[in-house]
């Protein structure tokens, strides 16, 4: 009975093909199908199954690796405009501390030269960055300094100030032209130090 039915589903199974083959391919397989033994039906019925199985399979594979590397080529696109825009912040603050050192040049000044890092000097950061590295300007930029902390990141500032007030300024004009994490930090002998430290005696 189990192997009548078997030919039976089999049978079935060629008509559903059949809709799809010429006269001579029917009769073909239909004598194929005669010759083959119950066993052989359900051997080559397994087999399809299999292939269907991994099939499904790889295409999950598939699918998954593209939803990956869309997320990835979406990172990229975010990083790259990220890069786009701290370049574009930059040289602005750049232009903007251009011009606040031409319009200190003509007014004298007083105390210990302003490049000098003696004393207390304020200076303005402008961002911290990990994945930047804007390093090789720190020392062959004038008024453009940073520093890397242990863990790899580079804090930039930008400017040398004796007075408070003008690195305010300063930070104000930054925010204005869109470097909204301009902030200012003081030194005191070219080492970075809390703001509660030196206020009371400079402000």
């Amino acid at each position: 009975m189990a192997i009548l039915l078997s030919i039976i589903f089999c049978m079935s199974s060629v008509t559903l093909v059949n809709a799809q083959l010429s006269k001579a391919e029917k009769k073909e397989w239909k004598k194929k199908l005669k010759k083959m033994s119950p066993e052989q039906l359900k051997r080559m019925y397994d087999e399809n199954a299999s292939l269907k199985s991994e099939l499904s399979s790889i295409q999950g594979q598939l699918s998954s690796y593209q939803a990956t590397m869309s997320e990835k080529d979406a990172k990229i696109a975010e990083l790259t405009d990220q890069l786009r825009k701290a370049e574009g912040q930059l040289n602005s603050a750049r232009k903007s501390l251009a011009e606040a050192q031409q319009q200190a040049e003509t007014t004298q000044a007083t105390g210990p030269s302003v490049q000098s890092e003696d004393g207390i000097v304020f200076k303005v950061q402008i961002g911290a960055f990990r994945n930047k590295d804007l390093s090789k300007y720190f020392n062959n930029t004038e008024n453009f300094s940073g520093e890397i902390t242990d863990d790899g990141m580079q804090k930039i500032t930008l400017g040398i100030f004796r007075d408070y007030w003008e690195a305010d300024t300063f930070k104000k004009y930054l925010r204005e032209m869109g470097v909204n994490d301009a902030w200012i930090v003081p030194y005191k002998d070219g080492t970075r130090v809390e703001m509660k430290d030196v206020l009371e005696g400079v402000i």
